[in-house]
């Protein structure tokens, strides 16, 4: 007995030691392979990068997480607070181990045969996110614990809470307190009520779970636990929990209405970008790129653009509507428009679908959602003569020559709301173009693209039109002769000759050469011309002799000087504009007329700067009055 007493005194004693012996060599083990906490002191996660217009409004953000870096002391006391004890309540007490936490963790874990719960510290938090994988494993968690207690020692607890408070994810795409703000309450982050920070402290948990969008009175009951901790702690009094308890939140992130207006000139940015500096650094850099575009300019191109074209497809006539829905097709339709509307509601001006019910008088009976509405026939004379027909009757439109518009009942539609508040609602019978267009606008004295559309609508078609798109330029090519011409001797008085010229082509026609005879568009000649009245009334016959008398090879190395970068075909009909060229390409040449006949070549991004705010490329010399690095440049980019 005494023997056993014995042995069972020795593991008593000899046990503890073991164990501390284990665990001391699995920590000079372990230690040896963990990564250096001193990289924490320079701190550099992904960032977005923002694209600006030329007044500093936001109109791009690229990111792979939408993070914003925000100093420690313009998060809120209290934002500090709520997440303190929601997350780590012995935070400024321990060393970056809670035994007490691990201990009850260790419990739950034993009872759940696993790693159900991790009782990690913000700290042991930190180490993860920044220095370990997310593996939920024993071994990550002792490495974790060595990592938490040296980072208390080389950081303060500032610095720790610093690194927390901008790398966690919040969700919804958020990284760090500062785009949660925005993303849940359109606010800077030192702008957050006591509520709100409640709310963003409650989401490191279960982000998804606890989304104030998608479960909005599951997240206010998460908010009340953040609160009642913090009265528990002694941050805030209870009078100050019944009152931020009781503030009414208004869930609404900070949205960017402009994407949609400066979709293709978001997006020739971003091509010039990812080229420059490439995907990693677009997505993950904190560029800051300013850019030259002028949003009011943009919406009036842009309304222009879409304006015009509508026009346009009007007057080739109505298309017969494609699809017909019937009785139980519409209802589900109307259905699934009511979700749609709930959230996204319309409003005067704009283009939505309806379906067509029948007629009354001079006026077509349609359904939008839930809401009745009428278009009168009489101001939908673009349609030709329009009436309504049985279901099962074929449609037809006006764009058929010699057709009536016929519109069976069920005919999905597209219309314009003319009055929201008329009962029923007062709309237009529209349809989207099939024709497309493109413009471009440059401050000729800067060079600077101040609006660019390169189509009707860029989620139908992200093909640029505007920089990528060549056309005929037709008689626009005449300014540019007529400017070589002066320089050749020309004046605004030169006479020339507009009688028939004839001009034999090489290729052979039933054993003839094949003749060229040019004439005006009013197919009639005038006679002796003079050179201004000429380019006035674009006189082709003129145009022609002009550029034959100073010579193809000279009028397209003019072009070329002007900006006309692609190669002009080098013969006559370059007199009637026979190359085509991109409309940025003609808009270059003419801004030299503008600006006194020098040519400053187009622009579209004055200035990109860093992370930490140092210019890395820009148009301005002054910028880099002391000499550049190796890194930066001074650009003078077309698009």
């Amino acid at each position: 007995m005494k023997r056993y007493l014995k042995y069972f005194v020795f593991a008593l004693i000899g046990m503890p030691i073991l164990g501390a012996a284990l665990l001391i060599g699995a920590y000079f083990y372990v230690s040896s392979t963990l990564p250096k906490v001193e990289t924490l002191s320079d701190y550099r996660p992904p960032l977005i990068t923002r694209v600006y217009a030329d007044d500093g409004t936001i109109i791009a953000e690229y990111s792979q997480e939408r993070r914003i870096l925000v100093p420690f002391e313009k998060i809120p006391k209290t934002l500090v607070q709520a997440f303190v004890s929601a997350e780590d309540s012995n935070f400024f007490k321990h060393d970056g181990i809670d035994f007490i936490s691990i201990f009850r963790a260790a419990l739950k874990n034993v009872k759940a045969g696993g790693i159900s719960q991790g009782g990690s510290t913000i700290t042991q938090q930190v180490a993860k996110k920044l220095l370990l994988t997310s593996e939920r494993t024993f071994s990550r968690k002792f490495k974790e614990a060595i990592l938490a207690w040296r980072m208390e020692q080389a950081l303060t607890k500032q610095e720790i809470l610093y690194l927390y408070l901008n790398q966690i994810y919040l969700g919804h795409r958020a990284y760090g307190v500062e785009a949660a703000a925005e993303n849940y309450f359109d606010k800077n982050v030192e702008e957050l009520t006591l509520a709100e920070s409640a709310i963003l402290a409650g989401l490191p948990q279960a982000p998804s779970r606890y989304s104030p969008y998608r479960h909005y009175k599951r997240a206010m009951a998460r908010q009340k636990y953040v609160l009642g901790r913090m009265v528990e702690e002694g941050y805030i009094t209870p009078q100050e929990y019944a009152q931020a308890a009781n503030e009414k939140v208004d869930i609404k992130p900070r949205l960017n209405n402009l994407l949609d207006v400066t979709a293709y000139f978001n997006e020739q940015v971003r091509r010039y970008l990812e080229e420059r500096f490439g995907e990693k650094i677009l997505y993950t850099g904190g560029l800051q790129v300013e850019t030259s575009i002028n949003l009011p300019m943009q919406k009036i191109a842009q309304l222009a653009v879409k304006e015009n074209l509508r026009a346009h497809d009007k007057r080739q006539g109505f298309r017969a509507p494609e699809i017909i829905l019937n009785a139980e097709a519409r209802e589900a339709f109307w259905a699934k428009q009511q979700q749609e509307f709930a959230t996204e509601p319309y409003s005067d001006g704009s283009y939505v679908q309806a379906i067509v019910t029948g007629q009354q008088d001079d006026n077509l009976l349609c359904r939008i959602g839930d809401r009745d509405g009428v278009i009168s026939i009489k101001e939908s004379k673009w349609a030709g003569k329009l009436s309504v027909v049985d279901e099962t009757a074929e449609p037809s439109g006006n764009a058929e020559k010699g057709k009536p518009t016929k519109l069976p009942i069920g005919s999905q539609i597209e219309v314009k709301v003319l009055d929201l508040e008329a009962t029923p609602l007062k709309l237009s019978l529209e349809q989207e173009p099939l024709a497309q267009g493109a413009l471009v606008a440059i401050d000729p004295f800067t060079g600077q693209v101040k609006a660019i559309v390169g189509g009707y609508d860029f989620k139908a078609s992200q093909f640029n039109r505007a920089i990528q798109a060549k056309r005929l330029p037709g008689s626009a090519i005449k300014p540019i002769i007529y400017a070589a011409a002066l320089d050749r001797g020309y004046t605004p008085a030169s006479i020339i000759n507009d009688t028939p010229i004839i001009f034999e082509m090489e290729k052979i026609e039933n054993g003839k050469p094949k003749e060229w005879k040019p004439k005006n568009y009013e197919e009639k000649f005038y006679g002796p011309t003079r050179f201004r009245y000429a380019l006035a009334h674009s006189r082709n016959v003129v145009t022609i002799k002009i550029l034959k008398d100073i010579g193809v090879n000279y009028a397209a190395n003019y072009a070329k000087k002007l900006g006309v970068e692609t190669p002009l075909q080098r013969d006559l009909s370059m007199a009637l504009g026979q190359t085509a060229v991109t409309p940025l390409e003609m808009l270059t040449a003419y801004t030299v007329f503008a600006n006194g006949g020098v040519l400053v070549p187009p622009t579209y991004i004055p200035r990109i700067r860093d992370r930490d705010g140092r210019i890395l490329e820009s148009i301005d010399p002054a910028d880099f009055a002391t000499g550049m690095a190796a890194d930066q440049r001074l650009i003078r980019k077309p698009p």
